[in-house]
Formats: C-alpha cells, structure tokens, sequence
C-alpha cells in the first residue's frame, strides 16, 4: 500500500502487546500441560468459563499422591530427627522424591488436571526440599554453606512477589528448569542420607550423592535467574501500561484475566 501523501505517519492497527502475554515468556511445561501454555494462561482457573471439566475437583489421582507426598515430609523427619531411623528414612525420603513426576504425569494420563493439583505439586516440592535440608544439615550430612546457598535463592525469587501482587499478578509459572533441577536435589538428598547411614555405600554413594547435588543447586540457581528476568520483563510492560500499572492486567481483545493465584515458581 502506497504511504500518505505529505510523509504523516500512517495509522496503525496493530495492538501493542499485553504485559499478560509475557508470564509466558522462558515458561516451559507445568503439571498437567502436555504443550506450551496458551497465550496469557498462566495456569488452569477452575472460576472461567472456559476451564477444562474437573479442574476444580479434589479428590483425583494425582491428588490423592500429592497429598500422601505431603504426609511423608512429617514422617521423614520424626524417622531421622526422632527415632534415628535413617535406613527408614532413606526409603521414605526415596518415595518423595521419585514419585515428583507421578502426579503430573498421572493428571495429563488421566485428564484429571485440577488447580489444587497445580498447588500441591510445587508445595510438595518445597517441603520436601526444606524437611531434608533441615534434617541433613541438623545431623551434619549437608554442610550449612550448601543449605545457605539453597535458602538464599528462594530468599531472592521469594522478594519478587510482593511487587507482582502490586502489579496484579500472582507468582509466576513453575519454570521447567526449576522442576528438573528440584528432580535432581530430591533425588541427590536420599543418596546423600545412604552414604551417611551405610559405610558399605558411602564409598559410591558419597561421591554420586555430591555430584548430583551440586548440579541441581547450580540448575536451581539458573532457575531462579531466569525467572527474575521474566519478572524483569513482566514488571517493565507493566509499568508501560495507561495508570502505571496498578490493578489486574487484562487482555483488551480477548478478555482474558491474569490472576492473582498462580503456582509458586520452581
């Protein structure tokens, strides 16, 4: 098309971006999505409309095993902290850990994906985080540099929420690279209890436990890197909005909301 005569500037009706639509931005799968988010939806709201059937149900599979997760956080530390269990306590730790994508899978495999799913499974992830490192550094298993440097990135991630609740938004989406680097901390933790509680596994199990260890707390911390730039972002296209961004952010064409509530980033 031919521009204006005189050089003015032609009209545009091309929609600046929403800041709503970068809460996608560096997202990867959560529990219960098998492909990336839609545009905007930062996670299932069972109060829409257009929510999938089931997502404000209780008492599915996936969060029948969420919940029995949850109930072995108490478990695991009377076992090592009580009655100085350890062996028991290892294969405790070891349920916890290796059943973290049990749910999620479960949830897709079943189409049982609910928002109360979508809480549990972070919430389960970071008991189980602090229980064992609460344990293990209080028996002398994980020195307290290591649980300091695990303490201060979620200290870091955490101070970002208060800002996006000015802004309308609730914590940003479970980020993949935090998932796997939790995966591997959960796994590295029962690894690291074995060695301490067998001397005839320590020999393979120290070395395999520590390495495993120091790889998911570097992928944590890449994790939590990433989604402070997503909270960069989110935070600038916020402000860029008409009023300065107060209030809850809104898709003007699509109507959509981005609510407060989302899951806690990993």
């Amino acid at each position: 098309m031919p521009e204006p005569v005189g050089g003015g500037a032609r009209p545009s009706n091309r929609r600046r971006p929403d800041p709503a639509s970068l809460l996608t931005v560096l997202e990867g799968p959560t529990r219960g999505s098998s492909s990336r988010p839609a545009r905007g939806a930062a996670h299932v709201d069972p109060t829409r409309v257009d929510a999938p059937a089931g997502a404000g149900r209780i008492l599915t599979v996936p969060n029948i095993i969420s919940f029995a997760r949850l109930v072995g956080v108490p478990l695991f530390l009377y076992l090592i902290l009580v009655a100085h269990q350890q062996v028991a306590a290892v294969v405790v730790l070891a349920l916890g850990g290796t059943t973290d994508w049990v749910d999620g899978y479960l949830a897709r495999r079943l189409k049982q994906v609910s928002r109360l799913g979508e809480l549990l499974d972070p919430l389960a992830d970071r008991l189980y985080i602090f229980a064992t490192l609460i344990a293990l550094t209080a028996t002398g298993v994980i020195p307290w540099p290591f649980t300091a440097a695990l303490l201060l990135r979620e200290v870091v991630v955490g101070a970002t929420i208060p800002v996006l609740r000015r802004y309308g938004y609730g914590p940003l989406p479970v980020h993949y690279v935090g998932k796997t680097a939790t995966f591997i901390l959960l796994f590295a933790f029962p690894v690291l209890l074995l060695a301490h509680a067998s001397a005839g596994a320590r020999p393979v199990a120290g070395p395999a436990g520590w390495g495993l260890a120091w790889w998911g707390l570097v992928l944590y911390w890449a994790a939590g890197v990433l989604y402070l730039i997503q909270f960069i972002a989110v935070v600038r296209a916020a402000r860029r909005r008409p009023g300065g961004g107060a209030g809850v952010p809104r898709d003007s064409a699509e109507g959509d909301e981005v609510r407060g509530d989302g899951p806690v980033p990993a």
